[in-house]
């Protein structure tokens, strides 16, 4: 044998160890588990109206708690003026239209066609007094024995029916590169002068975890300048 085919043999262990180290980390969930419409301007969008969640988990009380978690973490954001919608809201059980995200499709890219009449459109439109609407599920809730939660969510211009934004993901706390996120987001509220208690409690702390969770959900809305 050659020395230099040796010598490639040799280093050929080292390299592929070397790669097991490193891991691109993520700020945000992965980009094909969440769907920007690029010809929509966000800031134009005017009012939205954020519906209370559905709720597909075991835990009835959760959706209500993600659901105002989410409306402050897009408040902070300051893209659009909102307004919160309990499913108790006599303007929304006025509505009689089945309005539950669908699920993405195959690709996964929420590049969903519209599935409102313009009727329903212009019904929305009128009983919630805004230009779209959010609507969502959880699609999944575990406190223990760690912490995930699911959603499923996507923004509809009531004006052509035409997804804006959407986004269906799953947060586990045992997950690594959710973990890495988590010490990013905790480093962000120190920073910020708004750090709850200790990092671990994010993971176990059920309140903490939907904070972090509406936080990364709210920061996927990235207005196109």
């Amino acid at each position: 044998m050659n020395r230099p085919k040796t010598l490639l043999l040799l280093l050929l262990p080292a390299l592929f160890a070397g790669c097991s180290f490193y891991r691109a980390p993520s700020s945000l969930p992965a980009s094909n588990y969440y769907y920007l419409n690029p010809n929509k301007d966000l800031f134009a969008v005017g009012g939205v109206a954020v519906v209370e969640m559905d709720n597909d988990s075991s835990y009835p009380e959760v959706s209500v708690d993600v659901t105002k978690a989410l409306f402050q973490a897009l408040q902070k954001r300051q893209i659009f003026a909102l307004t919160l919608i309990p499913q108790s809201a006599p303007a929304w059980r006025s509505l009689q239209v089945q309005l539950n995200p669908a699920a993405p499709t195959q690709d996964r890219t929420f590049k969903l066609p519209a599935t409102y009449s313009l009727e329903q459109l212009l019904a929305i439109q009128k009983a919630l007094k805004c230009n779209a609407v959010m609507l969502g599920t959880v699609t999944e809730y575990q406190p223990y024995p760690h912490m995930a939660l699911g959603l499923r969510l996507k923004l509809i211009d009531l004006d052509d029916g035409q997804t804006i934004w959407a986004i269906e993901q799953v947060w586990n706390g045992a997950d690594r590169t959710t973990e890495y996120r988590i010490k990013k987001y905790f480093r962000r509220q120190i920073r910020s002068g708004l750090a709850p208690l200790k990092e671990e409690l994010i993971v176990v702390s059920p309140v903490e975890f939907i904070r972090f969770v509406a936080f990364e959900t709210a920061e996927t809305l990235q207005p196109n300048y």
